[in-house]
C-alpha cells in the first residue's frame, strides 16, 4: 500500500527503471521508510502525508520530499517484483499439484457413490431378509427357554406349600423326593440373579460389628449347605477389614464435620490420614475414645466369631454321627482351613487397627496439651495396647512407636516449661514453712494415687496385682455381656483433692500460726476452740469436748510435721506426674527418669547457691564439702546450668536452665535472725525431705527403668540424692561462723599472761565471755525454733560447727603466745576444762567435737625433741604457724637452738607439698 498522489503509474515505472541496482543502497532506502507504513493495511498514507505538511509551503522543499518518497516507493516496488520473480517456479509447480489433486478427488467421489449404491442393494436383498429372520428365531428360542426356567423357579417358590400338604398326607417319601428335586433345580438355576447369594453375604457382613450367635449360626449353616464354608471365611475377613475402615472413617468424619461447622470443605472425599489432621484440640480426646470404642466392638465381634467356631467344632467332634463317612475328610480339611484363616486374621485385623489409630495419633501435634489431657491419651492407648496383647499376643510396635514419638515430643516441651516454672518458684520462694500434717505422706497426694492402684510396673496399667479372684479376667471376658473398656477411662479426673495441710476442724488460722510457739501454753487458743467441737457439715457435736491436752498434743504432733515449702510440694507433685507418664508409657521411662533427676539436681543446686556457696570453706580446714558433693555440684553446673551469656544460641539455652537467684525478700545478713537460720533450716531440711521421698520412690523407679539404663539410676542415688544431707555442713557453717564473736576471743586471749610462775586456780575471763556467747547463741536458737522446728541433726551440726570453730580459735589463740611456762600450760588446760564443763550443760552433743584437737596441742608443749618431731609428722591438722609457734615457745625450756632448726625444717618439709 505504498502509493502516493504525487505521480502517475507511468512515472512510477520510469522511476523504477532509473533506480540504482546496488542492493546495499536499496536496503538503506527501505530502512529509511518510517515504521508507521508497515503498521497495517488500513493505514491511510495520503492522509498521513497531508497532515505532515507544514503551514507554510515551500515548493523546493516539497519537491525534494516528493523525490525522497518516490525513491522509497521505487525501492519497495523493486523488492516486491524481485520476490515475485524469485517465487515464480515454485508457484507454477504448486499450481500443477493442485490441478492433479482436484482430478483425483473427482474420481474418488464417483467410486464412493457406486460403492454405496451396491451396499444398499445388498442390505435390502440379504441382511434384512435372511439374517434378520435368523436373529428373530434365536431370540424366540431364548425366550422360550427363559419362560420354562421362570415357571420352574415359580414352582420352587411354591414348594413349601406343597411340602406341607404332603406331610399332612403322610407322604414322607414324596416329600423327601420333592426336597431333593428342589435342591437339584436350585443348583441348576443358580446363574439367575434371584438365586444368587448377595443377601447372605450382607447378612455375613453384619456380624462384624454386632455379633449375634443365632444370626451367625444361621448364616454359617446356610453357607455349609451350599458347600461354601471356606468362601464364607474369605468373605468374612474382607468384611472385617472393610468394617474397620468404615468405622474409623465415620467416627473421625463426624467429629471433623461437627467442629468445622458450615465449612465448604468436602471432608467425605478426603483420605482418612488427611482427615485426621483436621481434628481440633478440644475434640481430640473424645474422638480418640469413640474411635477405640468402635474398634473394640469390631475386635470383640471377631473374638466371639473365633469362640463360636471353637465351640461348634468341639460339638461336632463329641456328637456321634455329626458328619457322614464320605464327607468326614472334607469336613476336617474345611475346619483346618477355617481355624488357620481365623488365627491368621487376628494379626491382620490388629495391624489394621494399629495403622488407623497411629494415623490418628500422628495427625495432631499434642505437645501443647494440658498434662491431664495427655495422661488421658496415654491411658487410652495403654488400654488399647492391652486389648492388642489379649487379642493376638501383639506387643503393638506401631502404637508404641507412634505414642513414643508423640510422648518424647510432648515431654521435652513439658519438661522445659516445668524447669522454667521451677526456677520461677525458687526465685520467688521466701523459704517459709508450708504447714502439713504430721502424718503427711506423698501417697496422700493425688499425683501418687496410681502407686496405690498399682499394678506392678511390669504388668499392664489397668491390671491389679492383688485380686479376690485367683485369676484375673481378661478384657474380652469382662466385657463379654456388654460395656466397653474405654468408657470410664476419662471419668477419674474429678476426684476430691487430698487434705494434707495442717489446718483441720480442730484448728483455726490463728492456732495454725502458733503451732511452732510455746507448746505448753494454751493461752493462744481461741475460746471457741476450747468449747465443744461442732461438725460444720453435719451440725452434730462430738461425744465429749476437746480438752486442752488434746489441743496441746495436736500442736506437738504438728510440730513434728515434715519441713517443706510450697516449692518442695510442687516438685514432689511434678515427680508424681512424671512417674504417671512413665508408668503408662514405659518406652520413654529413661527420658522421664532423667528429667526427674534434673528436677532434684536443680533444687539441690538452688539450695546450695542460695545458702551454701562460700569461698572460705577451703581455708577453714573443716572439710565442709566432701569430694562427692563437690563432684555432684560441678556435674550439675556443667550439664544443667546455663552459665553462658544471654546472647547464647537457642540450642544452648534449650538444654539448660539459668542459675536461680535468691529472692530479695530473704535476708541472710541479720544477726537478729541468726543470719536467716529459719530460712536456711526450711531450705536445707526441705531438700533432705525431698531426698527421703526420692529414696522411697527408688524401688518403683528401679522396676520401671530399662535394665540397660539402671546404672544411671543407681549412680543418681549414690552420687546425688545421698548428698542432700551433706549440704547441712556448708550451709549451717556460715551461721556458726557469724553467730559467735571468735575475733573478740582472740583479742582477749592475747591479753593473757602465760609465762606465770605459779599454778592458778581461777580460769581466765575469755572463757566466761566465750561461754556467754554460747548461751546467747543457745537462746537465739530457741527463738528460731519457735518459728520453725529445728531437727536434732540440724541442731547437732550447728553446735558441732560452733564448738569446732571455738576450739580452733582456742588453738589459734594459744599459738599466738610468745612466752609460756609450764604453769601457763596448766592454766590453758584449766581454761579449757572450765569451757568444756560449762559447755556440756548447754548441749547434748557427745562427744564434744575437736576436744582432742585442743588438748593434744596443749600437751605437745611437754614433748621431748624426738617426740615432737614425730608429733609434727603425724599431726598435719595443725597449721604451719601453729606448729612453728609450738617449737619456738619450747625453745629455752627443753629444746635448744639446734633442735629448733631441725624441727622447723621438718615443719617446712611437711608444708612443702602443699605449695
Amino acid at each position: 500500500s505504498f502509493s502516493f498522489l504525487f505521480f502517475s503509474p507511468q512515472e512510477e515505472l520510469r522511476e523504477l527503471r532509473e533506480q540504482p541496482t546496488d542492493p546495499q543502497a536499496e536496503q538503506e532506502i527501505i530502512d529509511s521508510i518510517e515504521e508507521v507504513y508497515f503498521s497495517s493495511d488500513s493505514f491511510d498514507t495520503v492522509q498521513y502525508e497531508l497532515e505532515k505538511l507544514p503551514s507554510d509551503l515551500n515548493l523546493l522543499e516539497l519537491e525534494e520530499y516528493r523525490d525522497k518518497l518516490k525513491r522509497q516507493q521505487a525501492a519497495v516496488s523493486k523488492r516486491v517484483a524481485d520476490l515475485i520473480l524469485e517465487k515464480q517456479p515454485s508457484y507454477v509447480k504448486e499450481l500443477e499439484r493442485v490441478t492433479s489433486l482436484q482430478t483425483n478427488l473427482q474420481l474418488a467421489a464417483v467410486i464412493c457413490t457406486n460403492a454405496r449404491r451396491q451396499l444398499h442393494a445388498a442390505k435390502e436383498g440379504f441382511t434384512e431378509a435372511s439374517l434378520g429372520l435368523l436373529a428373530n428365531q434365536r431370540r424366540r428360542q431364548l425366550l422360550t427357554g427363559l419362560l420354562k426356567s421362570l415357571r420352574t423357579i415359580k414352582t420352587l417358590q411354591r414348594t413349601d406349600v406343597r411340602l406341607s400338604e404332603m406331610l399332612e398326607e403322610e407322604d414322607y417319601p414324596g416329600a423327601i423326593q420333592l426336597c431333593l428335586e428342589c435342591q437339584k433345580a436350585a443348583s441348576t438355576f443358580k446363574h439367575y440373579n434371584c438365586i444368587r447369594w448377595e443377601q447372605l453375604d450382607v447378612a455375613l457382613s453384619k456380624t462384624c460389628k454386632h455379633f449375634d450367635v443365632s444370626h451367625y449360626t444361621k448364616v454359617q449353616l446356610a453357607y455349609k449347605l451350599l458347600g461354601k464354608t471356606q468362601t464364607a471365611m474369605d468373605q468374612l475377613h474382607m468384611h472385617f477389614t472393610q468394617a474397620i475402615h468404615n468405622t474409623v472413617f465415620q467416627v473421625v468424619l463426624g467429629y471433623v464435620e461437627l467442629c468445622a461447622g458450615n465449612a465448604d470443605t468436602k471432608f467425605q472425599k478426603m483420605p482418612y490420614k488427611d482427615l485426621c489432621t483436621h481434628i481440633t484440640t478440644d475434640s481430640y480426646i473424645p474422638c480418640l475414645t469413640d474411635l477405640c470404642k468402635a474398634l473394640w466392638e469390631v475386635m470383640l465381634s471377631y473374638h466371639l466369631t473365633m469362640q463360636w467356631h471353637d465351640e461348634h467344632y468341639k460339638e461336632e467332634e463329641t456328637t456321634p454321627g455329626a458328619g457322614n463317612a464320605e464327607g468326614s475328610d472334607e469336613s476336617t480339611v474345611g475346619r483346618s482351613y477355617v481355624k488357620k484363616k481365623l488365627e491368621h486374621g487376628l494379626t491382620r485385623i490388629w495391624q489394621d487397627v494399629q495403622l488407623k489409630v497411629k494415623a490418628y495419633l500422628l495427625g495432631t501435634d499434642v505437645s501443647n496439651f494440658k498434662y491431664d489431657d495427655f495422661i488421658v491419651v496415654l491411658d487410652v492407648i495403654s488400654r488399647l495396647m492391652q486389648v492388642g496383647e489379649e487379642f493376638c499376643g501383639s506387643k503393638s510396635e506401631l502404637l508404641q512407636e507412634s505414642i513414643k514419638r508423640q510422648s518424647v515430643n510432648y515431654f521435652k516441651n513439658y519438661h522445659r516449661t516445668r524447669l522454667e516454672e521451677l526456677r520461677m518458684f525458687l526465685e520467688n520462694e521466701t523459704w517459709e514453712l508450708c504447714p502439713v500434717k504430721s502424718n503427711f505422706s506423698i501417697a496422700q497426694l493425688h499425683e501418687f494415687r496410681f502407686m496405690g492402684q498399682c499394678r506392678s510396673p511390669s504388668v499392664s496399667p489397668s491390671r491389679q496385682p492383688e485380686s479376690t479372684e485367683p485369676v484375673e479376667l481378661c478384657l474380652f471376658e469382662q466385657y463379654l455381656q456388654g460395656g466397653n473398656p474405654f468408657e470410664m477411662q476419662i471419668d477419674n479426673k474429678d476426684e476430691e483433692t487430698e487434705d494434707v495441710l495442717a489446718s483441720n476442724g480442730y484448728e483455726s488460722d490463728e492456732l495454725e500460726k502458733s503451732v511452732y510457739q510455746d507448746y505448753d501454753s494454751d493461752s493462744d487458743v481461741p475460746e471457741e476452740l476450747k468449747q465443744d467441737y461442732v461438725d460444720e457439715q453435719t451440725g452434730d457435736g462430738p461425744v465429749k469436748s476437746v480438752s486442752r491436752e488434746t489441743l496441746r498434743s495436736r500442736k506437738r504432733s504438728d510440730y513434728n510435721a515434715p519441713i517443706l515449702t510450697n516449692t518442695t510440694l510442687n516438685v514432689i507433685r511434678l515427680v508424681g506426674k512424671y512417674m504417671q507418664m512413665m508408668n503408662i508409657l514405659k518406652p520413654i521411662a529413661f527420658d522421664v527418669i532423667h528429667c526427674v533427676s534434673q528436677l532434684f539436681d536443680y533444687y539441690l543446686y538452688a539450695v546450695y547457691t542460695f545458702f551454701g556457696r562460700n569461698d572460705m570453706y577451703e581455708s577453714s580446714g573443716l572439710g565442709l564439702i566432701s569430694s562427692r558433693l563437690r563432684t555432684t555440684l560441678s556435674r550439675i553446673q556443667e550439664s544443667l546450668i546455663n552459665m553462658v551469656s544471654p546472647h547464647a544460641s537457642p540450642e544452648e539455652r534449650k538444654e539448660k536452665v539459668p542459675s536461680p537467684h535468691l529472692s530479695q525478700l530473704v535476708v541472710l545478713t541479720s544477726s537478729d535472725t541468726l543470719y536467716g537460720l529459719a530460712e536456711r533450716v526450711v531450705a536445707t531440711e526441705s531438700l533432705v525431705f525431698l531426698a527421703e521421698q526420692f529414696e522411697f520412690l527408688q524401688p518403683h523407679l528401679d522396676t520401671t527403668m530399662p535394665s540397660a539404663k539402671k546404672p544411671f539410676l543407681q549412680q543418681f542415688y549414690s552420687q546425688t540424692v545421698s548428698t542432700a544431707s551433706e549440704l547441712r555442713k556448708p550451709i549451717y557453717w556460715i551461721v556458726a561462723a557469724k553467730a559467735i564473736d571468735y575475733e573478740q576471743m582472740l583479742l582477749l586471749m592475747a591479753g593473757v599472761k602465760w609465762d606465770i610462775k605459779e599454778i592458778m586456780s581461777q580460769h581466765n575471763v575469755y572463757v566466761d565471755v566465750l561461754l556467754k556467747e554460747f548461751e546467747k547463741f543457745n537462746q537465739r536458737l530457741g527463738d528460731v525454733s519457735k518459728i520453725v522446728r529445728i531437727p536434732l541433726p540440724v541442731s547437732n551440726v550447728l553446735w558441732e560447727h560452733c564448738i569446732r570453730l571455738a576450739n580452733r580459735t582456742l588453738v589459734e589463740g594459744y599459738a599466738n603466745v610468745k612466752k609460756c611456762s609450764n604453769e601457763g600450760r596448766a592454766l590453758m588446760q584449766l581454761d579449757f576444762q572450765q569451757f568444756l564443763m560449762k559447755l556440756e550443760k548447754l548441749t547434748d552433743l557427745r562427744p564434744i567435737p575437736d576436744k582432742e584437737f585442743v588438748e593434744t596441742y596443749i600437751k605437745a608443749y611437754y614433748l621431748t625433741e624426738n617426740d615432737m618431731e614425730q608429733f609434727i609428722k603425724n599431726h598435719r591438722e595443725y597449721s604451719m604457724k601453729q606448729l612453728t609457734n609450738l617449737v619456738n615457745v619450747c625453745l629455752g625450756s627443753h629444746i635448744n637452738k639446734k633442735a629448733r632448726q631441725k624441727l622447723l625444717a621438718a615443719i617446712d618439709d611437711i608444708d612443702r607439698p602443699k605449695r
